[in-house]
């Protein structure tokens, strides 16, 4: 694991922000007159810009993405660790792990250190890249910031976008969670955090 560069995703990965995401779509879609059920059949793992851009019409576009920052800034405390990050990032030497997320890097800085766990060095955020996931943008970015070949890299990410986005970029993809069926991009999916170690060993 010493010499192996990890690129974690940050939501649903390292930690649990399932029902503050929630809510805050849930609040969008009835002030602007979505689909709120639709939309959070589809915008995990994505920026909200790109969801927005694909549920409401181009007009109220500012104001959805406004309303959804400051919803979840508002509650950005309100998550908490999945279990296994802490030991398992703790564990890491410095220098040889990043997150790139599809939040932003405010947010993502706040919700990392209100569930507790450490903020990396490298952190790439929604406003750092011109294409979110599935674009491998944010992973080569995050690779090259750490000097390393994409190629050895580990990217573990709960989502299928995610996974996508790994698998674009040339990294080995640990998919994490509970389904294996929807994660069939990745080279390997473990159901808990505590399982990466083992399967990294693994892979090498």
């Amino acid at each position: 694991m010493a010499h192996v560069p990890m690129l974690f995703d940050i939501d649903g990965t390292l930690i649990d922000s399932r029902l503050v995401v929630e809510e805050a779509w849930r609040d969008v879609a009835a002030r602007f007159g979505a689909d709120a059920n639709a939309i959070l059949r589809t915008c995990h793992g994505r920026r909200d810009e790109d969801v927005v851009a694909d549920f409401f019409p181009p007009d109220v576009h500012a104001a959805v993405v406004g309303r959804i920052a400051a919803v979840e800034q508002d509650r950005a405390a309100d998550v908490v660790a999945m279990p296994g990050a802490r030991r398992l990032l703790t564990g890491l030497p410095h220098g040889t792990w990043a997150a790139v997320t599809s939040g932003s890097r405010r947010l993502m800085t706040a919700r990392l250190e209100g569930a507790g766990l450490p903020v990396p060095e490298v952190l790439i955020a929604a406003e750092d890249v011109r294409f979110g996931k599935p674009h491998p943008e944010g992973y080569l970015a995050a690779a090259g910031l750490l000097g390393a070949d994409i190629g050895r890299c580990v990217v573990v990410e709960d989502s299928p976008t995610g996974v996508a986005a790994g698998r674009a970029a040339g990294a080995f993809v640990v998919g994490l969670g509970p389904d294996p069926s929807g994660l069939t991009g990745a080279d390997v999916v473990v159901g808990s955090l505590a399982e990466v170690v083992h399967a990294v060993r693994e892979r090498r």
